[in-house]
C-alpha cells in the first residue's frame, strides 16, 4: 500500500519524491487505493506549491501509461486547444491538414462549461458516429486519413479521477496539473507530433499572458523530455472566436470558412495552426507549410475533404452544405455610443451555456440549435440601436436573461481599447 501521507507532505514541503513513488502513487489513484480527502490534499498542496520540472514528467508519463489500453491505430499530427468561446478550429484543421496526406486520428470529448466540445459541435451533424471499433476506424484512416471519435475512458484513467476532484476543489488552474492533465492523454494518443493552442485573454482559462507562456513552455517540455515533437501556439481570447457561439452556428461557421466565406480571424487562427502542424509533419519550414495549407484550404481540397470525413462517420453531409437548422434569433441592440473597448468573453460564453449550449454538469443535454452570432468586435465604433449579437434561443425566459449578460460583458465609450492577444509561437527549438 502507498503511503499517501508520506506523498502529501512532500508536496507540502516541496520535496522532490522518487520517481517510483510517483509511479506508485498514480497506480494506487487507479486502482481506487487512495481516499478521496487525501488525493484533494496532495492536489491542493501541489496547487500552492507547485512541483519540479522531473517531477511533472514522471507524474505525466505515469498519467499516460497506467490503466491505458494500448491504441493500435495513431494519427501522424495531433492538436489540443486549452478551450475558448467560439473555438471550431478542430472542424477546419482536420480536414486541411488530412487533405495533405497527413493522417489523423483526433479523440475528443463533449464540453463541461460555457459551449459544447468538439464532439457536442459534430454531434449537431444528423447521424455523425463519434464511437467507431477498430475495424470502421481502420477502414475509415485507410480510405481518408481522418478521423474524430470519443475519448475511450480507458485512455489516461488517472486523469479522469484527478479532474473530477480539481474541478471541487479549486484546483484546476495549477499549472503543472494543467500540464500533466493534457499531455497525459496526448502522449497516450501515441501521435509523434502535437500542436497546442493556449488561449490568452478575459474568455481563456489563462488570463494572464505570463503563466499561458508559463504553460506552454511547461507542455512543450513535457512533449521534448516525452519525445514528442511540440509546439505551442498562444492566442487571443479577448473576444469570441469568429462569430458563431454554439453547436450547429459553429458548424455552419465552420463549413462557411472551409468554403471561403468565413470570418477573418478564424480563418487566419486556422492558419497558422495548420502551419505548425503541417511543418511538425512534414518537416519543411513555416514557410512552406503556411502554403500549402492556403492551398488546401482555398483550392476546395479542404472542403472536400470535410464532406468526406462527414459522410464516413455516418453524418449528413448535405445537411451540412445546406446549412444546419438553428433556433430563431433576436438582436442584442446596444444602448450606447462609441468604441467597443473590451469583451468580457466568459460571461458570452456563459450567456451561451444559459441558451442551452453549453452544460452544467456532465450529465446535462446540450441544444444544438441555440446560441449567439456576435456582432461587436474590439475596436468598432456602435450606435444606439446597432446589433451588439444575435441570440437563437428557444426559450423566451433564457433569451431575455442573456440579453443582460451581454449588455454587461461589452465595454462601450472607452478610450482605451484592450487589444486582442498578438498570435505567439513557442517551438521546441526557440
Amino acid at each position: 500500500m502507498i503511503d499517501a501521507a508520506l506523498v502529501i507532505g512532500a508536496a507540502r514541503d516541496r520535496r522532490a519524491l522518487e520517481p517510483e513513488l510517483i509511479w506508485s502513487w498514480v497506480h494506487a489513484i487507479v486502482e481506487g487505493q487512495v481516499p478521496d480527502y487525501q488525493i484533494a490534499a496532495w492536489l491542493m498542496a501541489v496547487a500552492l506549491n507547485g512541483l519540479d520540472d522531473e517531477s511533472v514528467f514522471t507524474l505525466t508519463r505515469a498519467m499516460a501509461e497506467i490503466g491505458t489500453e494500448p491504441l493500435t491505430l495513431r494519427g501522424l499530427v495531433d492538436k489540443h486547444s486549452t478551450g475558448g468561446v467560439g473555438d471550431k478550429t478542430t472542424l477546419i484543421l482536420a480536414p486541411i491538414v488530412s487533405s495533405l496526406g497527413i493522417p489523423i486520428v483526433k479523440m475528443s470529448g463533449r464540453g463541461l462549461g460555457h459551449t459544447g466540445g468538439t464532439l457536442d459541435k459534430l454531434e449537431s451533424i444528423p447521424g455523425f458516429r463519434i464511437h467507431l471499433n477498430q475495424e470502421d476506424l481502420s477502414r475509415q484512416l485507410d480510405a481518408m486519413g481522418l478521423a474524430v471519435v470519443a475519448q475511450s475512458s480507458t485512455l489516461a484513467p488517472a486523469d479522469g479521477i484527478l479532474y473530477a476532484l480539481r474541478d471541487v476543489t479549486e484546483t484546476v488552474d495549477s499549472l503543472p496539473l494543467i500540464a500533466s492533465s493534457i499531455m497525459s492523454k496526448k502522449i497516450a494518443a501515441g501521435s509523434p507530433n502535437l500542436v497546442l493552442d493556449v488561449k490568452v485573454g478575459s474568455g481563456a482559462l489563462m488570463k494572464n499572458a505570463n503563466r499561458a507562456r508559463q504553460l506552454a513552455d511547461m507542455m512543450v517540455r513535457i512533449g521534448g523530455y516525452h519525445h514528442i515533437r511540440t509546439t505551442a501556439v498562444l492566442s487571443s481570447m479577448e473576444q469570441p472566436l469568429g462569430r458563431a457561439v454554439g453547436n450547429a452556428l459553429e458548424v455552419n461557421e465552420a463549413y462557411a470558412c472551409l468554403c471561403g466565406r468565413g470570418p477573418d480571424d478564424l480563418r487566419e487562427e486556422v492558419l497558422v495552426l495548420a502551419q505548425e502542424m503541417v511543418a511538425l509533419a512534414r518537416e519543411v519550414s513555416a514557410d512552406q507549410s503556411r502554403a500549402l495549407a492556403e492551398q488546401a484550404l482555398d483550392s476546395g481540397a479542404a472542403r472536400e475533404q470535410f464532406l468526406r470525413w462527414i459522410d464516413a462517420q455516418g453524418g449528413d453531409a448535405k445537411a451540412v452544405e445546406y446549412g444546419l437548422p438553428v433556433a430563431a434569433r433576436t438582436p442584442v441592440l446596444s444602448r450606447a455610443e462609441g468604441r467597443v473597448g473590451a469583451i468580457d468573453t466568459a460571461a458570452v460564453g456563459r450567456a451561451a451555456q444559459l441558451l442551452g449550449a453549453g452544460r452544467k454538469t456532465k450529465e446535462d443535454r446540450v441544444n444544438p440549435r441555440v446560441g449567439l452570432e456576435w456582432e461587436a468586435r474590439l475596436g468598432d465604433t456602435v450606435h444606439p440601436g446597432d446589433v451588439l449579437a444575435w441570440l437563437y434561443a428557444d426559450q423566451a425566459e433564457a433569451a431575455e436573461a442573456v440579453e443582460h449578460i451581454i449588455q454587461g460583458a461589452v465595454t462601450i465609450g472607452a478610450e482605451d481599447v484592450v487589444p486582442p492577444f498578438p498570435t505567439e509561437i513557442r517551438r521546441m527549438h526557440d
